[in-house]
């Protein structure tokens, strides 16, 4: 059976490559830092999620050392039988505390926290109004859910407006959407869309995977910049970027709806527990954004130089202030060579293409 599936994958793979869309894994041999060395060559790295540079803070990299001789390397279970130390609940507290929200739980990663809340919340009777733009995780949680789909245009209010309109008659509304948009850089309206909330008794959930840490007076995300704080119902995240770039997500919300995702969200109840290591460090971390104003301002002004910088150079790249700037090349295989020449000049990008992107 499998000489005639290998063909054919194969042939898929091949099409793959024809098509420029073929995504290379390059080699780094040191850590994650705004240098990185890649065959045997240090290259400037402007391809990584590590918005504050804590991947490779000393301090970081220490707690974590400690960690592991206290609370050793793994649980090697899940949380419920034998996999929750005092390390998680305290990292939980601290990122309650630190979002504004009533209880956090702890995921192996924010794609699992995506994927685990739709399912334990919504049913057939309830509905879920989705940005057509929200993050693949959040897409696949919703099809893992039997509630009512409706999708509104990116950031669009009226759309979104209109989709709460055509959900009235469901139990229950959630309204879901990235806080940052990862391939623009766009931020949602969360002031707006917390209003038509109000206005059509629904609630909100937010992925702020690409804010927590940096965007906001606090770090404290998209919520704290648009002033929501307290309206926000659900706030998913990860501890893989700005966060100190390792593994690991959350859910932070009200009191119930976690209470109720840790006696029914699967990818919690059958996933091994969070490492001791990275919920360790990850404390350090948060201890280190109470006063890190001083990385917050210089990211954006890096930032700021960047954009400047490239469009005075003729390059299209999307408006905004949010770190993630995309340079527009319009054509997959393309920015794949462009990727190539620029690590041969010494600088580190990818040229992002489907599926990470629409096609085209």
């Amino acid at each position: 059976m499998y000489a005639s599936v290998r063909a054919d994958l194969l042939t898929t793979l091949e099409e793959i490559r024809a098509a420029g869309l073929h995504k290379p894994e390059r080699i780094i041999t040191t850590p994650q830092s705004a240098t990185v060395s890649v065959a045997a060559h240090d290259v400037l790295n402007f391809c990584a999620n590590n918005y504050l540079g804590l991947a490779d803070h000393p301090e970081v990299v220490s707690a974590a050392k400690e960690a592991l001789d206290r609370w050793g390397y793994g649980m090697a279970s899940v949380r419920f039988i034998c996999g929750t130390q005092d390390v998680h609940k305290e990292l939980e507290a601290r990122l309650s505390a630190f979002l504004g929200q009533e209880d956090t739980i702890l995921y192996s990663s924010c794609f699992d926290a995506n994927g685990g809340v739709f399912e334990t919340l919504l049913g057939p009777d309830d509905a879920v109004i989705s940005d057509a733009l929200n993050h693949a995780s959040i897409i696949d949680g919703i099809r893992l859910c039997k509630a009512r789909r409706h999708r509104y245009a990116n950031r669009d209010l009226a759309d979104l407006e209109q989709q709460l309109k055509e959900a009235q008659s469901a139990r229950r509304r959630l309204i879901v959407t990235d806080g940052v948009f990862s391939m623009d850089g766009y931020l949602a309206p969360l002031a707006e869309i917390c209003d038509l909330a109000d206005r059509y008794d629904a609630m909100v959930m937010v992925d702020d995977s690409h804010a927590v840490g940096f965007v906001g007076p606090g770090g404290r995300g998209t919520p704290e910049l648009a002033g929501v704080m307290d309206r926000v119902d659900i706030i998913t995240g990860t501890l893989g970027k700005a966060l100190g770039g390792a593994s690991g997500g959350y859910v932070a919300a009200r009191a119930e709806i976690v209470a109720l995702l840790r006696q029914r969200s699967r990818p919690y109840l059958f996933s091994n527990s969070l490492a001791p290591v990275i919920a360790a460090a990850s404390l350090t971390v948060l201890d280190l954004l109470e006063s890190a104003g001083e990385l917050r301002e210089r990211l954006n002004e890096n930032t700021a130089l960047f954009r400047r910088r490239m469009t005075e150079a003729g390059f299209e790249i999307l408006p905004g202030d949010h770190p993630i700037v995309p340079v527009m090349i319009g054509d997959a295989a393309e920015a794949g060579r462009m990727s190539e020449l620029l690590l041969e000049r010494g600088v580190y990008v990818i040229g992002f293409s489907y599926p990470v992107v629409p096609m085209g």
